[in-house]
């Protein structure tokens, strides 16, 4: 049977997303926010670049003024490992036991968080729940805290999602935990809190936004899945009508905000435009799903040698997340422009209005995304992060064990297929 086009086609498609509080200065509402969750104890996570802006300990400051107790953790790790996980879960165990959990920082922090909470509340390993086959993929138990995330960069979506992202130092690979339980109950967005978030995460972490709502607007339909019973439906649906209106909002929000908050990070307006942005796109694939540069993005964080981007004050080789999925975008999606091509216009005249269209409409959306990259600083393609073509059989390796990811993908994948997106992405332009 064709998988796009199954005997019994699905009818049912899901929603979720967490509680919003949007807004400058949402951040000092925090204490009436947690007391409506019962907190009295509080666990805050964070990591040391964001704890040395302050803004977690005006935030502590905030929830003492409230009467709450709270506990800080401030060695979340920028792209976190197995181990760094396993560290602040050590910690959440030893310092609980905690009524609500609160992170703020980027997509980093929020996952930690996810992973603490996690195994504060149910027993087992920290590989237990990894998705299989990197991990033992099994389902929390028991109910999580309330977890509330405060982003402080723009452009992971952590902060909506049921996702929680790490390296497995050991195989070389990226992977995630996912479940509708890791799903924060309360995300408070400040655009005040990104004023300090560099030019080079600024332009990584929104191309995290742009390939979010991209690869969800151009995911599989929902309906192309063969119909699921009640308990065997995921958080990634497919693309459906709810999360195509939050992607297509978010790449009109990118198209006018991205450039300008790059370039003028003091603009607040434009951090405004770009946060509400990272949110929607975060409302749209956090249901719909992502695909192949997602997938992609996995191998190339993971086996990444000697490449140190600006702006990260890391002390390790890394390819930021938001960078490493954009590297295989533009190729990705002119192999998936056959499977919907009005979507794959759709998206480029919304990304850029007044970009003439090119004679084969499949390099439209490849053009508009590689000018993006350009105008933000983002490498020109794998080989400037380090990566040739003899690279290239263990990165389509690492993609093919994301099937997670693959599956929401509109055309079926072959290693094949990845190994020539691979090889298009050694040079952008």
């Amino acid at each position: 049977m064709n998988q796009f086009a199954p005997e019994r086609p699905e009818t049912v498609f899901t929603y979720g997303a967490p509680g919003l509080k949007f807004g400058v200065g949402a951040r000092f509402e925090l204490g009436h926010d947690l007391a409506q969750l019962g907190a009295q104890r509080v666990l805050v996570v964070t990591d040391p670049g964001v704890a040395a802006t302050g803004s977690p300990a005006e935030i502590i400051q905030t929830l003492a003024r409230s009467g709450m107790e709270a506990v800080l953790f401030d060695r979340a790790r920028v792209e976190p490992t197995d181990g760094s996980l396993e560290e602040a879960i050590a910690f959440g165990r030893a310092e609980g036991p905690f009524d609500v959990i609160v992170a703020i920082g980027g997509g980093s922090s929020i996952d930690t968080a996810k992973a603490v909470n996690l195994l504060v509340t149910n027993e087992g390993e920290l590989m237990d729940y990894v998705n299989a086959p990197v991990g033992g993929g099994r389902a929390p138990a028991k109910p999580l805290l309330p977890l509330v995330a405060i982003p402080t960069t723009t452009g992971t979506g952590s902060e909506s999602t049921t996702i929680c992202v790490l390296d497995v130092v050991s195989q070389h690979v990226k992977t995630g935990i996912s479940h509708s339980r890791l799903r924060p109950t309360l995300a408070v967005v400040d655009p005040q809190l990104t004023l300090t978030q560099p030019d080079g995460v600024t332009a990584a972490s929104g191309l995290d936004i742009l390939c979010h709502a991209l690869e969800s607007y151009t995911a599989r339909p929902f309906t192309s899945y063969e119909h699921k019973q009640a308990n065997q439906r995921v958080p990634y649906c497919g693309a459906n009508p709810i999360a195509d209106m939050w992607s297509e909002k978010a790449l009109s929000l990118m198209a006018t905000s991205f450039r300008t908050a790059v370039r003028h990070g003091d603009d607040l307006e434009a951090r405004t435009q770009m946060a509400m942005a990272a949110t929607f796109a975060g409302l749209g694939f956090g249901n719909a799903g992502v695909h192949i540069p997602h997938a992609n993005a996995y191998p190339i964080a993971g086996q990444v040698k000697n490449f140190r981007p600006a702006g990260y004050d890391a002390d390790h080789a890394m390819v930021p997340h938001g960078m490493a999925v954009s590297l295989s975008a533009p190729a990705a999606f002119r192999f998936t422009f056959d499977a919907a091509p009005d979507r794959h216009v759709r998206a480029a005249e919304l990304l850029a209005p007044a970009a003439l269209r090119p004679d084969d409409a499949a390099e439209f959306l490849p053009s508009v995304l590689a000018a993006v990259m350009r105008d933000v600083g983002i490498p020109s393609g794998l080989a400037e992060v380090g990566f040739d073509s003899s690279d290239i059989g263990g990165l389509v390796e690492g993609t093919m064990m994301q099937q997670r990811l693959l599956a929401t993908a509109p055309r079926e994948v072959r290693a094949d297929d990845i190994a020539t997106i691979l090889q298009q992405s050694i040079e952008l332009w």
